[in-house]
């Protein structure tokens, strides 16, 4: 049975990150992607330029009518963008808290542009993050939700993981993407301790929506049944994939997108095959009398 997941989130009209790499990155993973959005974004690969927020009571009545009609096997949550979306999100989902729900808790675009409103934080941490199954945060997502500095060190991220646990989300994933160095360490809290993902970074600027595309993939594969632990394997290997053929794109003149179906265009490009007529009833000429 092919899975369903929701996700719910802002639109990325260059495609990269947001809802759009959301169904990307769902449809690479074998599931059914549907989407709620919550705001429209001015964007490209070079920055925000501007946000426009879906009305809180428009994003609830998008996920009642999914939920009313569609089983959803997962659902992810991406951008939010204001505090009153936070609170008719979650008050959409408490009636659905035995489906695992991935919190990406989206704060600030690739080039420092805001995307959650400085008042959301709070509501985001108090309403949303007690129904999460998996919280996904990047070091400076982490340091604000927990109002701290950002992490440097694996040390801090372990402490900020087991911080983060505490306010409610059954597990942590903490991205180490903005530490120093060549490596790209990435930390799971959860009731049964600490497990450390190790990766090399990959070296290219094409990065943009690592964090939409990662999250996508991990609801895709608890929808399908997969543990916690196998969940975040496989879904960081299949980001490694899409972000070590991100230059096979040729998007834009700032932070690409990945290359979310690396594994289904191996030659880094979908080629035109044509294929060999085949004469039909309407077509084919009638002998010569």
């Amino acid at each position: 049975m092919i899975r369903n997941v929701l996700s719910i989130a802002g639109s990325d009209p260059s495609g990269g990150a947001g809802i759009q790499a959301d169904l990307k990155a769902f449809s690479a993973r074998g599931v059914y992607g549907m989407a709620a959005l919550t705001a429209l974004t001015a964007q490209n690969t070079q920055g925000v330029s501007g946000v426009h927020a879906v009305p809180a009571q428009f994003v609830a009545e998008q996920i009642r009518a999914i939920f009313a009609d569609v089983r959803v096997d997962a659902v992810k949550i991406g951008m939010i963008a204001t505090a009153e979306i936070a609170e008719v999100v979650a008050d959409a989902l408490v009636p659905h808290r035995d489906i695992p729900i991935v919190l990406d808790p989206v704060m600030i675009a690739k080039g420092g542009s805001p995307l959650l409103a400085a008042n959301a934080v709070d509501v985001l941490t108090r309403r949303l993050l007690p129904l999460a199954a998996l919280l996904t945060p990047n070091l400076p997502e982490a340091a604000a939700l927990l109002h701290e500095p950002e992490a440097t060190d694996r040390e801090t991220m372990a402490r900020q993981a087991k911080a983060l646990l505490r306010l409610g989300p059954l597990a942590v994933l903490i991205k180490g993407g903005h530490l120093e160095g060549g490596e790209s360490p990435d930390v799971l809290a959860s009731s049964t301790g600490l497990t450390w993902f190790e990766a090399s970074r990959i070296p290219t600027k094409n990065t943009h929506g690592t964090g939409c595309t990662l999250s996508s993939a991990l609801a895709a594969e608890l929808a399908k049944g997969a543990t916690l632990a196998e969940a975040v394997a496989v879904a960081k290997q299949y980001l490694a994939g899409a972000v070590a053929a991100a230059d096979t794109l040729s998007v834009g003149s700032g932070h690409g997108p990945v290359q979310h179906f690396h594994a289904l265009w191996p030659d880094g490009e979908a080629q035109f095959q044509p294929r060999a007529s085949t004469p039909n009833r309407m077509t084919t000429p009638r002998p010569a009398r």
